[in-house]
């Protein structure tokens, strides 16, 4: 029954990754919806209706199987030091990495990026060697990664991001159909200020699980997007010359 429950969970987590509703899996096995909701309630698929909700996402139900394992198998939530001086040290290296995070495949990475498949295949090697992924036949990428992966705190990729993105990313206009940034400036008590970092911290998780909501949609439909969530203790500059020394 464990396996069961694993298995529409995975199912369910597929759905919506591909944009599908109760609905759309109604109109597909010619049920209402309130049946197709007994049905996951209930978790009494036969193979066939298995199957055809499979087909509608495009996936076989061995895929479905092997999405489910992945979920179940010991994943890493960060690197080690050496790891990422490893990936930091190579900028190509890097970009793949950030590519397969977002789950983008080997076709996806030579289509939008001037690295020859050769080279790429080279590099995804190198991140099965460091075992944040699993390079599969016929070059499919599994990652290895838990679903609160996240870079080293003050780690060679977080000060590799911090100087050399930082301030690209500040200086460049805003679309303002698109893009938002918003500023505050205030005086907070220490504990106002756990709480906010603590709110920040929900904010990026979620940001997080959007991202891998959004996983199975063409890369062609998704738009790379830059988050910046920071709180630091910090003074407007030209204030200073105001300071009484």
């Amino acid at each position: 029954m464990a396996q069961t429950t694993a298995l529409i969970e995975t199912l369910k987590k597929a759905l919506k990754a591909h944009g599908k509703t109760y609905t759309d899996v109604a109109h597909q096995l010619q049920l209402t919806e309130a049946s197709v909701k007994r049905l996951f309630s209930d978790k009494s698929f036969s193979l066939q209706r298995l199957d055809q909700i499979c087909q509608l996402i495009g996936m076989e139900i061995s895929d479905l199987v092997q999405m489910m394992k992945e979920g179940t198998q010991r994943q890493i939530s960060q690197l080690t030091e050496e790891q990422e001086q490893e990936i930091v040290s190579d900028l190509e290296l890097l970009l793949v990495v950030i590519c397969v995070l977002n789950r983008w495949t080997l076709e996806d990475i030579i289509a939008h990026y001037d690295i020859p498949e050769t080279r790429c295949i080279r590099k995804l090697a190198q991140l099965d060697r460091l075992r944040l992924i699993e390079l599969l036949p016929k070059n499919r990428i599994k990652l290895r990664i838990a679903s609160n992966f996240n870079w080293r705190r003050n780690g060679p990729i977080q000060h590799f991001f911090q100087e050399k993105v930082a301030a690209d990313f500040l200086s460049g206009r805003l679309d303002p159909d698109t893009d938002q940034l918003i500023f505050v400036n205030g005086m907070l008590s220490p504990s106002s200020k756990a709480v906010f970092q603590r709110k920040l911290e929900r904010l990026a998780r979620e940001f997080n699980e959007l991202n891998n909501d959004d996983a199975g949609l063409p890369v062609g439909e998704k738009q790379w997007n830059g988050v910046v969530l920071a709180i630091r203790q910090w003074e407007v500059g030209p204030f200073g010359a105001f300071k009484k020394r």
